[in-house]
């Protein structure tokens, strides 16, 4: 009972900085808010979609398939990429292959519209035949229905756990920046900008706490995403494109390999020239809300993986330099799940 009030009090901390909420504001501005919000709402697209084939084998190599899942909403799925090499799961099992030279065979359980909440139907699907690598991206859609950020963390943990009790590293990538989804103005971008990197700090608390590492997504790529919104974003102006999806890929794929232990462990503590450190969870987490490509992991310091502040955490900066994505190729196909999608609102476009 002790430990898990102690967890609650790091959530309440993370999600708590950058200062209060609507409460503080006046009728006016909440007037405001709403009046944007309808706005945005009517600004996103809708788009026909039906996912492609993803599931298969990738890559090729000796030994067995590494079993890979990938979980969450449809940034997961890649929402609206027609093309399935293009994905985010069919981009991370190609970079998987060749750093293990090993065939990798994915499974994408994501659902277009799911929040923390809907994970727990997902890992039901994987439990027959328990995952090696469970990559996540979950959190846009939490944010978007203003889900108290203690009941997503909670939801997120109850999964992180029961992956991990299958034997699976789970990798997640906490909630994206919204504040640069085009149709999104000020002040509410302000809002939904603090609201999403709250979630993301306590997504990585309540991650590490429960043996799992997360990837910060943050403002990836956000000077592009306005300079370049019709290059950046999928049709529905919402969405990431095909690059978008990419450029997330890339910042997970270096802490896949790392949760595989396909690049070498930390021996204490990072080096400061990797611009790493050790910090206990709650700063790490409030830290790489900050930055993305951030990864968060839990380390020992001495034989100890609690110090008097909580549970250690290794911060490292793990984004790599800009680089083509791979293309990578399916040798075979399970099948699409699911028929045409169409975002409806912004409380289904995640």
């Amino acid at each position: 009972m002790v430990l898990r009030a102690a967890r609650a009090s790091r959530i309440a901390t993370a999600t708590a900085f950058g200062g209060g909420g609507l409460t503080v504001l006046g009728a006016s501005t909440v007037a405001l808010l709403y009046l944007q919000a309808k706005i945005a709402h009517k600004a996103v697209g809708f788009t026909e979609w039906q996912p492609p084939r993803v599931n298969g084998r990738y890559g090729s190599g000796d030994g067995d398939p590494i079993q890979f899942v990938m979980m969450g909403d449809s940034t997961a799925k890649g929402f609206a990429v027609p093309d399935p090499l293009l994905t985010p799961g069919a981009l991370l099992a190609t970079g998987l292959s060749a750093a293990a030279d090993r065939p990798v065979r994915l499974r994408d359980v994501a659902v277009i519209g799911a929040t923390s909440k809907d994970l727990h139907k997902q890992t039901v699907k994987v439990r027959r035949l328990p995952p090696d690598l469970v990559v996540v991206f979950i959190g846009a859609n939490d944010v978007i229905h203003r889900m108290r950020p203690a009941d997503s963390v909670r939801h997120l943990q109850h999964t992180v756990r029961e992956l991990v009790q299958m034997g699976a590293e789970v990798v997640v990538a906490t909630c994206p920046d919204l504040g640069s989804v085009q149709p999104v103005w000020q002040p509410l971008r302000f809002l939904v900008r603090r609201w999403s990197r709250q979630l993301a700090a306590a997504q990585t608390i309540g991650v590490v706490e429960e043996g799992g590492r997360t990837v910060s997504l943050t403002d990836l790529l956000a000077d592009e995403f306005v300079a370049h919104p019709d290059v950046m974003f999928g049709p529905d102006r919402f969405h990431p494109s095909a690059r978008g999806y990419a450029a997330a890929a890339s910042v997970v794929l270096p802490s896949a390999f790392s949760a595989l232990g396909l690049l070498p462990e930390l021996a204490d503590l990072p080096e400061p020239s990797r611009g790493g450190a050790v910090l206990p969870v709650s700063h790490a987490a409030v830290r790489a809300a900050e930055k993305p490509g951030t990864e968060v992991t839990g380390v020992s310091i001495g034989g100890r993986e609690r110090g008097p502040r909580g549970r250690w955490a290794a911060l490292l900066r793990r984004r790599p330099e800009s680089e083509e994505p791979v293309a990578p190729v399916a040798e075979e196909d399970a099948g699409p799940e699911g028929g045409d999608q169409r975002t409806a609102d912004l409380g289904s476009t995640g």
